[in-house]
């Protein structure tokens, strides 16, 4: 079952009520830093993953789920919904549609999303491989290699260059860990 489905416009509808939802973004904490809606909590997608039971209990109330586009706000919403937790939506569109809206962000340094670092990172070797295969023929199959990764990221959902990226320093950020989150979620709100 595809997840409870929120577009930026109503979003911003309901913050603007008295009662607005919780907003955790799932982005890493490099990610989150660069922009991030206001009042939102950042809660990294592997952490919720391997503490999905323990922050069950810090979001009872209406949540809706933040990433860049979407789909790691879905993977959230999956992982949540597995541990038993209701009242769940996911941005559709994510944080480039609510600044698409030219909505309010907290911004940070700007840095290169995920998504783009991939781009760059699978494109530079495939020219690679595709320019050193000239010399040594067979090196060709590194290409095919790569094509055949990002097909396979596309039918899964899922992609191993991103999360593999996603370790790096320069995409941490500042250390986020469960206690961190527990205590922000537990606090006043935002």
């Amino acid at each position: 079952m595809p997840p409870a489905a929120l577009d930026a416009p109503a979003l911003q509808h309901l913050l603007a009520t008295g009662h607005p939802p919780r907003l955790i973004d799932v982005r890493t904490p490099a990610e989150f830093a660069t922009a991030h809606i206001p009042g939102s909590y950042n809660v990294p997608l592997d952490l919720l993953r391997e503490h999905r039971d323990e922050l069950r209990a810090h979001l009872d109330e209406q949540v809706v789920l933040v990433c860049r586009s979407g789909q790691r706000a879905a993977q959230a919403e999956q992982a949540l919904t597995e541990a038993g937790l209701p009242n769940l939506r996911v941005l559709t569109g994510g944080i480039t549609a609510w600044q698409t809206l030219q909505a309010p962000v907290t911004a940070g340094t700007p840095r290169w999303d995920l998504e783009r670092q991939v781009r760059l990172v699978t494109g530079s070797l495939v020219l690679l491989a595709v320019l050193a295969s000239v010399p040594v023929e067979p090196v060709k199959w590194a290409a095919a290699l790569l094509g055949a990764g990002l097909a396979v990221a596309a039918l899964t959902n899922t992609c191993a260059m991103g999360m593999l990226l996603a370790k790096l320093p320069y995409n941490r950020g500042p250390r986020t860990g469960l206690e961190q989150v527990v205590t922000a979620l537990t606090g006043e709100r935002q």
